[in-house]
């Protein structure tokens, strides 16, 4: 049954809000670099939309179109078990209320929204460093490859717990097939996908859960009619097509991802995991250099909880890269 009443809880911080970082650092030059969100720098590249994609409600037949496509991509082989939203953050802030007050463990360090939201509905919820201290929960939450370390968990690990397990597989575009779970969903298992990080479009607001049919209809019947726009139908199907544009993306972050390890390793930093995404580092003087990077104009992600922690994004292009390099210099 569904849960009535929420809990107070401290909002999350996140990175990618400049508005405040530009107020901080007024004579920073411009434009800023926003290395702050492990977001694709290089988006997918939108050609033309028809006019009625704007005007008119989406329609059913878009909307199965893109789940089609997601089910090629992601290698589900039942599009049924599918369902879109606007967002993994909606799934995210979905979920806890689909289930009764349960003891959930997340599997953590990791994107704090899964704390806060499954807290916020009033459920018991434990920070754990592990899938075996998880034992004894009804609900275990664990981002794969995580945010932001990076550590990715062996699909067989997963397999074997009990109960109800969510994975937050949103930095998994650009990692082997079969580092997911999604192709082979385990009983009682929820796998959520993001559309915006890997494809470089997070204003699009798309992302996926996989599950099985019964929770997709329950998932659907909450989000409600039209939950996801035309435009973001459209744009979704097209992205999650074109494997060729995905390939050449995730050469090009493989071989940025080794020119970013350098430029920190030799800025005194620390590596300690990462996505091809994003690179996660420790300096004994975290805030200092954000500080020096902000006055530059250059914006990264710090974590209150982990002071000598920063999150590096990659760089659209070599102009960004330089600016970088003589920022850290």
């Amino acid at each position: 049954m569904p849960i009535t009443g929420t809990a107070t809880v401290k909002p999350v911080a996140h990175g990618g809000e400049l508005g405040a970082v530009r107020r901080r650092f007024p004579e920073a030059p411009e434009p800023w670099i926003d290395l702050s969100t492990g977001i694709n720098a290089v988006p997918y590249p939108i050609a033309h939309l028809p006019t009625e994609i704007w005007s008119r409600l989406p329609t059913r037949r878009q909307e199965q179109a893109l789940i089609e496509a997601a089910a090629v991509r992601y290698g589900v082989r039942d599009p049924a078990t599918i369902v879109a939203a606007p967002g993994t953050q909606a799934l995210i802030q979905l979920l806890p209320r689909l289930v009764p007050r349960s003891r959930v463990a997340v599997v953590g360090p990791t994107y704090e929204e899964h704390e806060a939201c499954w807290a916020r509905q009033g459920h018991d919820v434990g920070i754990v460093t592990s899938l075996d201290q998880a034992a004894d929960a009804d609900i275990v939450v664990v981002v794969n490859p995580n945010n932001p370390t990076g550590t990715a968990l062996p699909p067989a690990a997963l397999r074997r717990r009990k109960g109800l397990l969510v994975v937050d597989e949103a930095f998994a575009d650009l990692l082997p097939r079969d580092a997911s779970l999604a192709g082979s969903l385990p009983d009682d298992t929820i796998v959520l996908r993001s559309f915006g990080k890997a494809y470089g479009l997070a204003g699009v607001r798309l992302g996926f859960a996989i599950a099985e049919k019964s929770i997709v209809a329950r998932i659907r019947d909450e989000l409600g009619p039209w939950s996801v726009s035309g435009p973001a139908l459209e744009i979704g199907r097209r992205a999650l097509g074109d494997s060729a544009w995905l390939q050449a993306a995730a050469t090009r972050l493989a071989a940025d991802r080794r020119t970013l390890d350098a430029l920190l390793v030799s800025a005194g930093c620390e590596i300690l995991g990462g996505t091809p995404l994003f690179c996660l580092t420790h300096h004994p003087d975290a805030a200092g250099l954000a500080d020096k990077l902000g006055q530059h104009g250059i914006h990264v992600r710090r974590f209150a909880r982990e002071p000598h922690w920063l999150r590096f994004g990659l760089p659209a292009d070599a102009r960004g890269f330089r600016r970088l390099e003589a920022a850290l210099a």
